[in-house]
């Protein structure tokens, strides 16, 4: 049985977390009661006696983190954005070309974060393949729901005596220096970050990734970017998803940890679309999926997989 330890359970990825691994009778949990959370000593006790520690922590409590854990075999994956485009870590997205092979040899993961996953799901092939130059000036326009804003975002959401300025999507990130945006243009191996438009709505998870395309912007045709993603994502939680609808939901992956990309649009303008749950993919479902792949275990252990249940039906 391995032990890990979650550093932080209070939060919203860490609660899930530890219900999901809570259910598993190959892993033993260690959490630190209310009056030791903020030891640290308490803390490097865990880290240390631990064959892995998930931390769901704010940045700068993150870096300490993994100072406590310095020159120990513990694995570290962090879900804060402190050491997403560090070199001393492995981006925890699997499903990239040869990425699942680092995440495995290494013990200092960086979780993706959830608009960053969809974006780079979309993105990052293309790049890689030479269909979209690293010159390319991109945008994004993505819809959350509200529990990725955190307890205090789910609380005003879900207060009976809420604004009714909440009752409608809003838009944030205005200032385009969203902390995500480095870890997006790194990934992809952008010239340029893309203007980036997030949208909170009301309703509680459910992510909607889309980036718009001109033809002229790529090197390929919309078609081949289809066959592109149906051979890129053959393993893993990432999928392509053949869309024959005239609306796509942005709660269709609500309470799955599974993600579908999808093509839509014709020769002069083409939407890549990614669908996936920000709490899931974007969150908790790839610390579970990075975990897994560290320790050795069967990659979806602990996951709830909507595409294999499609398959079934």
């Amino acid at each position: 049985m391995k032990k890990v330890f979650i550093d932080g359970s209070a939060g919203t990825t860490g609660l899930r977390i530890k219900e999901r691994l809570a259910l598993r009778d190959d892993i033993k949990i260690t959490v630190l009661p209310e009056e030791t959370r903020k030891d640290e000593n308490a803390r490097k006790e865990c880290i240390l006696q631990s064959d892995a520690a998930i931390l769901c922590l704010p940045d700068e409590a993150a870096v300490q983190a993994v100072s406590l854990a310095e020159g120990a075999d513990t694995v570290i994956i962090d879900t804060s954005t402190a050491h997403r485009t560090d070199p001393g870590f492995v981006y925890g997205f699997a499903e990239l070309t040869g990425q699942r092979g680092k995440i495995a040899g290494s013990n200092r993961i960086a979780n993706p974060g959830c608009h960053a996953c969809g974006f780079i799901a979309l993105v990052a092939p293309l790049a890689e393949h030479g269909m979209l130059s690293p010159g390319a000036k991109l945008s994004c326009f993505s819809l959350t729901g509200y529990s990725g804003g955190g307890k205090k975002m789910i609380a005003d959401y879900e207060s009976p005596d809420r604004d009714g300025l909440l009752d409608a999507p809003r838009q944030y990130g205005l200032t385009q220096t969203h902390k995500h945006l480095p870890e997006m243009q790194k990934l992809c191996g952008l010239d340029y970050a893309p203007v980036f438009c997030p949208v909170v709505a009301p309703y509680y998870c459910g992510m909607e990734v889309t980036v718009p395309l001109f033809g002229s912007d790529i090197c390929c045709t919309a078609e081949d970017i289809k066959e592109l993603y149906r051979g890129y994502y053959k393993t893993g939680l990432v999928h392509y998803d053949e869309n024959g609808e005239s609306f796509l939901s942005a709660c269709e992956y609500a309470g799955y940890d599974d993600m579908s990309v999808t093509v839509c649009g014709g020769k002069e303008r083409i939407l890549l679309i990614s669908r996936f749950d920000n709490l899931g993919k974007g969150a908790s479902g790839s610390a579970i999926q990075n975990l897994n792949i560290c320790l050795g275990i069967e990659e979806t252990a602990g996951l709830n997989i909507k595409g294999k249940q499609d398959e079934n039906n």
